[in-house]
């Protein structure tokens, strides 16, 4: 689905983004990139959708090459969401926000209201379908700027550091977006710091370092290396770190749901603990 091949990129000031990016995902990964700030990952993001384009090597998508096409072409295909989804607004309502891109691909009116008010109330934003964008909350902001992109549906959806501004409930909620959408066959890429998040989620993850790519491997390989997580600056997740600290009981460490531990805790302590 999508292709890397020792892809390096440099920003105009001379700075080296990406460096010799090698890399495949295939359709219907769930995939997070994760690393410090600076890593490139947000950089690496905006070269599946064509904003950006090699400086050295090249992306495929689907095949194509992303040197070839356009950026509007691209995406029909490839949805990105920002990490400051205010710079993807510029209509005066949420709701022509969301319209927007359905009508620029040729949808039926019919069509465009359908969907418009699908993503519109699957994101909670019914209510603010008359806002102007920019009035909304941080967290409403990346709502609808999420809303927009699942309107018109795209095989591939890229999520820059998703749950920014959002509560817990909005994160559960995002958390079975993104897994309804694998069922569908979509590809999910994901740049975040939230290894709470990410820990649950359980995708495979690319960490990042310096714009190279340091490890590639299901959450439970990664989260749980403590000494590879703290050369890329990253605290392991709290329920990596608890299980750990169990071992004395018989837990192994593991990313399992906190009831699920705290089940195996309440077993572990029957097995041990004097019955009366």
């Amino acid at each position: 689905m999508i292709v890397f091949e020792n892809v390096e990129y440099v920003y105009p000031n001379g700075v080296k983004a990406l460096d010799g990016i090698n890399l495949s995902i295939e359709r219907g990964e769930i995939v997070a990139l994760m690393g410090e700030n600076g890593s490139g990952k947000t950089t690496l993001l905006k070269h599946i959708n064509g904003l950006l384009k090699p400086t050295r090597g090249r992306v495929l998508v689907d095949g194509v090459d992303t040197r070839s096409v356009t950026v509007a072409e691209l995406a029909k295909k490839v949805g990105l969401v920002f990490q400051n989804a205010e710079s993807m607004f510029f209509s005066s309502t949420a709701w022509d926000e969301v319209a927007f891109a359905l009508r620029n691909f040729g949808y039926d009116e019919s069509i465009v209201r359908r969907r418009v008010e699908w993503a519109l109330n699957f994101m909670e934003l019914g209510d603010y379908a008359e806002s102007s964008p920019f009035l909304l909350s941080g967290g409403e902001k990346k709502r609808l700027a999420l809303a927009v992109i699942l309107a018109w549906s795209p095989e591939v959806i890229a999520l820059d550091e998703p749950t920014t501004g959002q509560d817990q409930l909005q994160k559960e909620k995002l958390m079975q977006m993104i897994r309804l959408l694998k069922e569908q066959d979509r590809t999910i890429i994901i740049s975040s710091h939230d290894v709470e998040f990410i820990a649950q989620l359980k995708p495979r993850i690319i960490l990042m370092k310096r714009g190279r790519i340091v490890a590639d491997g299901d959450a439970e390989k990664i989260l749980l290396d403590e000494s590879l997580l703290s050369s890329c600056n990253l605290l392991p997740p709290q329920i990596a770190s608890l299980t750990k600290e169990l071992g004395f009981i018989g837990i192994k460490p593991s990313l399992k749901h906190p009831r699920e531990v705290a089940r195996e805790i309440l077993e572990a302590l029957s097995r041990i603990l004097p019955r009366s």
